[in-house]
């Protein structure tokens, strides 16, 4: 026995409500004309309102997925603001902190006052306020401050 020559309709499968909605249209129509070839008319009828309705499904997801990236990417350009906001406020009052720490030790420690002042203290700006370090610039950093301790040394000397 065969689906065709069964009077009583198959139940549509609950997976997909607009698949199940339009077989069970199909199906109802298929019944009041009478047979496997009206059901045949009915479902190449029905056929452009399913196409029209997948297209419709298929620019809404795609809608969902641009939305959910553009979401994604505003949050992420938030997130790498507050970094950089941050970074810079905390590089300002490290470089502050360090002249003023400088200036205050000056008289009694000048080796301490010309690494805080001197070119540690560009250094540290540039690596947490311009977010950039190269390994040449740190040797450069280390030399000028070795030859800033190494004159103010021989300055001191009464």
């Amino acid at each position: 026995m065969s689906i065709e020559n069964n009077s009583v309709a198959p139940v549509p499968r609950g997976d997909d409500p607009l698949l199940s909605a339009g077989l069970e249209i199909a199906m109802k129509w298929g019944q009041a004309l009478g047979g496997p070839e009206q059901l045949q008319v009915a479902l190449a009828a029905l056929e452009p309102q399913l196409k029209r309705e997948h297209q419709v499904r298929l620019k809404h997801l795609d809608m969902q997925e641009k939305r959910a990236e553009r979401q994604t990417r505003e949050a992420r350009e938030i997130r790498n603001h507050r970094f950089r906001i941050t970074s810079l406020v905390v590089g300002a009052v490290l470089s502050v902190a360090m002249l003023a720490g400088g200036v205050y030790v000056a008289k009694d420690a000048w080796w301490l006052a010309s690494l805080l002042c001197g070119p540690s203290l560009i250094s540290m700006a540039v690596i947490s306020i311009l977010r950039r370090h190269d390994n040449e610039a740190m040797k450069m950093v280390a030399d000028t401050a070795r030859r800033a301790t190494n004159a103010a040394s021989q300055a001191q000397v009464p």
